[in-house]
């Protein structure tokens, strides 16, 4: 204990006088107390000074990381323009925007991101969490975050396509018209959850440097409004038969969805993991509606997503002309609209996906096509030097 004397000793000035009462037990374990709230004092104001230099070198890192980061936008913007204008090649301009790609997950997944500042969360995320950051500045909290994304699509993909199976197997075992109304919406609240916890995930990857695409979140907002406006809705009573005849034509899309869930999930998410490999998409990316996939899925997976779309077109043109028609209620009319809008949604950015992927194929095959004329022209002028020398 003669350190803690010593300090006893140095901070005597400090420190409150040892009462005379105390045995000589007491008084050293006092003084010991004492030494320790000095010790203590002392590292306070050391790791204060730490923290002021630790900011004023992350206020000026953030600076030059916020800079860095208008100059990536830029410089995209300008490799998209230039390409448009053929002022540089398709070969050029592809290979610009991988270097651009490379850099922007640098900056936005790597050590960087922790010094860019807050983004504001969002209504959707303000609703729920206020203004609590959710930016993580560590990188295994992020990735966390995207591997609990991703187990969470593959454990409700597997209820999103039994649910419906066993509602319709329930209906066709009962030989009854309508299905009982308390089971129906209890799968419509699991699908608000499902919809809800997808959103709130989604926008707290956007947050964290995951390049989802608009759409696919505000998909997820209708869905859940759907799913809302659902609950409200009446749908027992004489005339069940009528106002169940969406429901059951939701359940058989919902079963189609299950099984492009469950491809996507599988094989795209196996091509995204390359792509990441190759430096081509960001390691916080996830696969979300359809992102770039693997040979072959224009022929399995995108005819089955138009399927898709176009039968939840005629649901949501069913519950319209019901509501107009046949039976009016408020719901089947909210319910008709908000599927049409994720119908024409969905089918707008398939479209634009695909349209964007032919794109790319048709630049690979010129490029591998001017690239063998290159070598053949080779091949001949050698040819035609050797007969020369000949």
């Amino acid at each position: 204990m003669a350190d803690s004397s010593a300090v006893s000793s140095a901070n005597a000035g400090h420190m409150a006088p040892l009462p005379e009462d105390l045995t000589e037990a007491g008084q050293k374990l006092l003084s010991d107390v004492q030494g320790v709230m000095e010790r203590c004092k002392a590292l306070q104001e050391t790791a204060a000074g730490y923290s002021q230099r630790l900011k004023s070198e992350g206020d000026a890192l953030g600076e030059r990381a916020i800079a860095l980061e208008k100059e990536l936008r830029v410089l995209r913007k300008s490799v998209n323009v230039a390409a448009a204008k053929d002022e540089v090649s398709p070969e050029v301009a592809e290979q610009m925007d991988e270097d651009l790609v490379r850099a922007r997950s640098m900056v936005y997944e790597g050590d960087i991101a922790a010094l860019l500042p807050h983004k504001a969360n969002g209504f959707f995320l303000w609703l729920f969490l206020g203004h609590v950051n959710v930016r993580s500045s560590r990188r295994d909290v992020r990735f966390k975050v995207k591997e609990e994304y991703n187990s969470y699509r593959d454990r409700t993909a597997l209820i999103f396509l039994g649910a419906p199976l066993l509602l319709l197997a329930a209906k066709q075992s009962m030989n009854q018209s309508c299905l009982p109304g308390l089971v129906v919406h209890v799968y419509q609240a699991w699908l608000l959850l499902f919809y809800t916890s997808l959103a709130l995930r989604e926008n707290i990857l956007r947050i964290n440097g995951s390049d989802i695409r608009p759409w696919w979140i505000y998909h997820h907002y209708y869905a859940m409004l759907m799913a809302l406006v659902s609950l409200t809705w009446g749908i027992e009573g004489p005339d069940c038969a009528m106002k169940q005849q969406g429901i059951t034509l939701f359940l058989m899309w919902a079963i189609i969805q299950g099984v492009a869930m469950l491809l996507q999930n599988r094989y795209q998410r196996r091509r995204l993991y390359t792509r990441i490999a190759l430096g081509k998409a960001g390691q916080m990316d996830v696969v979300w509606g359809e992102t770039a996939g693997m040979k072959g899925q224009l022929v399995l997976l995108y005819p089955l997503l138009f399927i898709l779309q176009l039968f939840q077109l005629y649901i949501g043109v069913t519950l319209l002309r019901t509501s107009l028609y046949e039976m009016f209620e408020w719901q089947i009319f909210a319910c008709g609209i908000l599927l049409i809008i994720m119908a024409v949604g969905n089918f707008t950015n398939t479209v634009a996906t695909v349209a964007t992927k032919l794109t790319i194929k048709a630049k690979m095959r010129k490029k591998g096509g001017g690239a063998a004329a290159k070598a053949q022209e080779a091949s001949s002028k050698a040819s035609a030097s050797a007969h020369k020398d000949d």
